[in-house]
């Protein structure tokens, strides 16, 4: 077992051994598949993944606990050191030869940063299999949120945009150490091409980035964030004074379409 000690200011909280083990399950790794592993920490998924995988790629900012891992891991592992931010790029990623599966117990602090830049490598055409992530309870209820909901929000239509979601477990705080003030819950990811596709996807973002930024607002209010594009006249398909959390991913989508054709 590692010596590092968990690290506020990276958001480390270390899972506990009989929960490792729910995860591993969870996970499934099959002899002929390449993990991408996000924040090893000690290693606790790192080295039964590698025992289960072909090869095991992990992604570790805290220098110390990178170093301890390249010197306690198999050879099937390859620890990268740094921000996965930064360091998780189409350009390392290129030579892989089939497609990648994702894995991690993401700084909650960073998680949906993380994946909406595995989103951004599926769409530039990074083969990725699927993502399984442990996240902030809270966040993960977002990622599943259905329209008219509390929870459903931008996370919740950008990544239903491009990908399913699937809830696997829900861990108590006390599964890790130190246990965090959250609930955590593990959740799958496959992304897929945009679903309906746009014209536009910068103009899809800055829509619903913008409206919700104003979700008790009618939306024929709440359009006027979106920049110079509130000019242009409400589309007449859509009521203005529904609200905007209670939009599909498709309608959104549509509404995107429209102010896109308009060239506001």
């Amino acid at each position: 077992m590692l010596s590092g000690k968990a690290r506020k200011r990276f958001g480390q909280h270390f899972l506990e051994p009989v929960w490792v083990e729910k995860v591993v399950r969870a996970i499934a790794a099959q002899p002929d598949e390449t993990f991408l592993e996000i924040g090893p920490g000690r290693g606790a998924l790192t080295r039964p993944l590698a025992a289960r995988a072909k090869q095991v790629f992990a992604f570790e900012i805290d220098r110390d606990l990178a170093a301890e891992l390249r010197g306690t891991s198999p050879p099937n592992v390859t620890i990268i050191e740094g921000d996965v931010l930064d360091t998780l790029t189409t350009s390392r990623l290129a030579p892989s030869p089939g497609p990648l599966r994702v894995a991690g117990n993401l700084p909650y602090n960073i998680a949906a940063p993380i994946m909406f830049t595995l989103a951004d490598l599926f769409s530039s055409g990074v083969q990725i299999a699927d993502a399984t992530l442990m996240l902030q309870r809270e966040v993960a209820d977002r990622l599943v949120a259905k329209p008219g909901t509390r929870e459903y929000g931008v996370l919740s239509v950008l990544l239903q945009h491009v990908a399913s979601v699937e809830i696997v477990l829900k861990l108590p705080a006390g599964a890790f150490r130190p246990a965090p003030k959250v609930l955590s819950t593990l959740v799958r990811l496959r992304f897929h091409p945009p679903h309906p596709p746009v014209a536009d996807g910068a103009v899809f973002t800055a829509l619903v980035q913008a409206v919700f930024s104003r979700r008790r607002k009618t939306l024929s209010n709440a359009v006027r964030a979106f920049e110079k594009r509130g000019r242009t006249p409400f589309p007449g398909w859509l009521d203005g004074n529904r609200r905007p959390e209670t939009l599909s991913v498709a309608e959104f989508a549509r509404l995107a379409d429209a102010y896109t054709a308009a060239g506001s």
